[in-house]
């Protein structure tokens, strides 16, 4: 019969399991890792006399990160995307135009004539507000329910970090960060979404670098500005056949003036008020996978569109309401809008604008979606054009480009006007989401107010020189 442990031989023994079970557990890590070194040694090491293994991932990065196939590869990708996020949004952003311009628009007048609102209060709430915010939503959705799950899908699928690769050193040359390529590309889908993207700069100082010029990444807001101006004045002076080539190389030329601007001001920033030494960027490349298409939508739609969107749409609502006021509200026979826009015709002239393209671009300032639809609502105001339009402070735009280029020329538009119009469509203001969004991202009024205002400053810079070489031309 035995006899019962006593509680010194308990412990001695439970040493002993424990002994033995951290020995094994050790000695199956040790062979696991040994395992994956020789793994990853026959994959990169070829010995001598054996034949070079083939590496998919190996052999599409010495393609995408080559120094002469890389950037040509990215630009055309690039051009893919925007191709279908604006070939794409075109039959959406119609049909969402039309129902809500064409339908629930005259269906608001019919119930505010039914229930008998005043003139004013009725074109305030629907002529006003409401039309900001059905534009902004019919401009603004498609694009960018297209483009953020692009994106997202080259994000998933690896092919961002080989982007941010590649700019790695042009970055560095201007004192930023690597990672500041990715805030620039989300940028061109939304400047907002690019600022919070900057989120992946650690270091304070290279963070703010990349924050201020997101501006000059020209977004989903600004695009149908960019292509209908290049058509009507720049495409126009190619033969028929070539129009739409010079037209789409004209946008590119823009672009391409938006990422030298983007170097340019981040060499300014990391050498005067942002100075510092530059941090550690260890790249990591990760696998190519492939991407989970059904999160990647879901995600990009609830995270990012639908997010942007609803902040664009609480800013764009009261600029409605200042529109239909300024241009219904007279100060003697003309409106206020008009009175304004005398007011900034002299400076606007002298660097190649006019008045209209100010006046709008400052009431216009919480969505760049509502920039031509205001264009040509103040061109007819201000000209007295009759037949076009529903009246004063009723933004709107025409079925076709022919018809929009004889209003704009109707109210003494030029080439000049035109050119400098896509150069200040890229170097002015951020939106007010971008600003409200930069502001959150920094909590600093005063680069708040830098990223805002320094856009402007160059863009007037600029306008002014072209305006100049243009007419000692």
């Amino acid at each position: 019969m035995s006899t019962p442990s006593t509680g010194q031989e308990i412990l001695n023994t439970a040493s002993k399991l424990r002994w033995d079970v951290g020995s094994n557990i050790h000695d199956s890590l040790m062979e696991a890792l040994y395992a994956d070194a020789a793994r990853i040694a026959d994959k990169a090491v070829t010995r001598a006399g054996e034949q070079p293994r083939f590496d998919l991932d190996r052999t599409i990065d010495r393609l995408v990160t080559s120094r002469w196939a890389g950037f040509p590869i990215m630009l055309g990708l690039l051009a893919l995307v925007m191709w279908l996020t604006i070939a794409g949004a075109n039959v959406p952003s119609s049909l969402l135009a039309s129902l809500l311009l064409d339908q629930v628009h005259p269906a608001l007048r019919n119930v505010a004539a039914v229930l008998h609102f005043p003139w004013w209060l009725s074109g305030l709430l629907i002529d006003g507000m409401y039309l900001a915010m059905a534009w902004v939503v019919s401009v603004m959705l498609p694009p960018m329910a297209i483009f953020f799950p692009l994106f997202t899908l080259a994000e998933d699928f690896g092919y961002l970090p080989r982007v941010a690769f590649n700019l790695d050193r042009f970055f560095k040359k201007a004192g930023a960060h690597g990672k500041q390529a990715l805030t620039m590309s989300m940028g061109y889908g939304c400047n907002a979404a690019g600022v919070v993207s900057a989120r992946v700069i650690d270091s304070p100082r290279e963070r703010l670098i990349a924050i201020i010029p997101t501006n000059f990444a020209i977004c989903n807001g600004r695009w149908p500005t960019q292509i209908l101006i290049a058509t009507i004045f720049i495409g126009s002076l190619a033969a028929p056949h070539w129009a739409g080539l010079v037209s789409a190389a004209a946008v590119v030329g823009i672009v391409l003036m938006g990422i030298g601007f983007t170097f340019l001001v981040s060499w300014v920033l990391s050498r005067t008020w942002l100075k510092g030494e530059a941090s550690a960027f260890s790249l990591e490349l990760p696998p190519y996978r492939p991407p989970r298409i059904l999160q990647t939508i879901y995600t990009s739609l609830i995270d990012r569109t639908l997010i942007v969107l609803w902040r664009a749409v609480i800013f764009a609502v009261p600029a409605g309401a200042v529109i239909w006021l300024i241009s219904n509200i007279k100060v003697g026979q003309p409106s206020v809008a008009e009175h304004l826009i005398q007011w900034f015709d002299p400076v606007a002239l002298f660097i190649g604008l006019n008045g209209v393209i100010l006046l709008a671009y400052i009431i216009a300032i919480p969505a760049n979606e509502i920039v031509i639809p205001t264009v040509l609502m103040l061109t007819v105001l201000n000209t007295k054009m009759a037949g076009l339009g529903s009246g004063a402070g009723v933004m709107f735009e025409l079925d076709s480009i022919d018809a929009t280029a004889n209003v704009l020329r109707a109210g003494g538009w030029t080439v000049l006007t035109g050119v400098n119009l896509m150069i200040f469509s890229l170097l002015h203001n951020p939106c007010s989401t971008t600003i409200y969004t930069i502001y959150k991202e920094t909590r600093s009024a005063k680069w708040t107010t830098v990223a805002t205002l320094m856009p402007v400053a160059l863009g007037i810079l600029v306008c002014f020189l072209v305006a100049q070489l243009w007419r000692a031309l």
